[in-house]
């Protein structure tokens, strides 16, 4: 008997159910429907790997997947923000500065998950006036903190130049994140150290954080302090009397 003769045991022609999966979906009706799912599961089903050679030079380059905000509705908002981590943690002659390495895009991604809601934090009282900002003393979660905390410093910019902080110079930029820093900021609520401090925080976290997270972009902070990243294992190098540079390996180049 032939192939194309051949049946399943309950009757059926071979591959019917296919064949009636892409009818009832439209794929095969006036081109490929209903976005990515169809066209994932057509371009499968055809042999194509969506995972491509393409698609992981793109990945290499440093394509910027994640760059869109999440967390702040306000451009304005988002303009400081890139501002203030940029003077934190400038460009120099040792590399890219903030702004390059993906900050302001990591900061904004963590404040819109549970990091930035106080998800598992215990926000319960009393609440003490202290000078630290190593307690935390507030029942603002961190995400109104750095809302409260990025409006105050624009306030301020204002006070020199009516388009706000993010169009000073970078000196008075300095100026005014340097009184945040000592407490000498107004923030309704908040102390402004408490601000600077958490916006510090972040600002380094972003700056060398695994790229899976949305900072380090191209893992540059990592090739700046030649840390070699993610490698799962130094078997090999462990025994070296010398100092062994490795190109650093984020999580998502073996973890796929």
């Amino acid at each position: 008997m032939s192939d194309e003769n051949k049946k399943n045991p309950d009757g059926r022609e071979p591959d019917a159910d296919r064949r009636k999966f892409i009818k009832n979906t439209g794929l095969v009706a006036g081109g490929v429907v209903g976005g990515s799912l169809f066209g994932g599961y057509f371009g499968n089903m055809m042999g194509k790997d969506e995972d491509d050679d393409k698609k992981k030079k793109e990945r290499k380059a440093g394509t910027k997947f994640r760059e869109a905000r999440q967390f702040f509705s306000r451009k304005e908002d988002f303009d400081v923000l890139t501002a203030a981590v940029e003077r934190i943690y400038p460009e120099d002659d040792n590399g890219p500065g903030a702004t390059e390495l993906g900050v302001p895009f990591y900061i904004d991604a963590q404040l819109a998950g549970e990091y930035g809601l106080n998800a598992v934090a215990y926000m319960g009282g009393p609440y003490k006036k202290v000078k630290s900002s190593d307690r935390y003393q507030t029942r603002l979660n961190r995400g109104e903190i750095i809302i409260l905390g990025l409006r105050a410093l624009n306030d301020a910019g204002k006070q020199k130049d009516k388009d706000g902080f993010s169009k000073l110079e970078g000196k008075e930029q300095d100026k005014i994140l340097s009184d945040f820093e000592k407490g000498k900021g107004k923030i309704t609520g908040l102390s402004s150290d408490m601000f600077f401090e958490l916006l510090r925080q972040m600002t380094i976290e972003g700056c060398y954080c695994d790229p899976l997270y949305g900072g380090n972009r191209d893992m540059a902070g990592w090739k700046m302090r030649e840390f070699p990243g993610a490698h799962p294992a130094y078997i090999n190098d462990i025994d070296s009397k010398e100092f062994v540079k490795m190109d650093p390996i984020s999580l998502e180049d073996y973890q796929p």
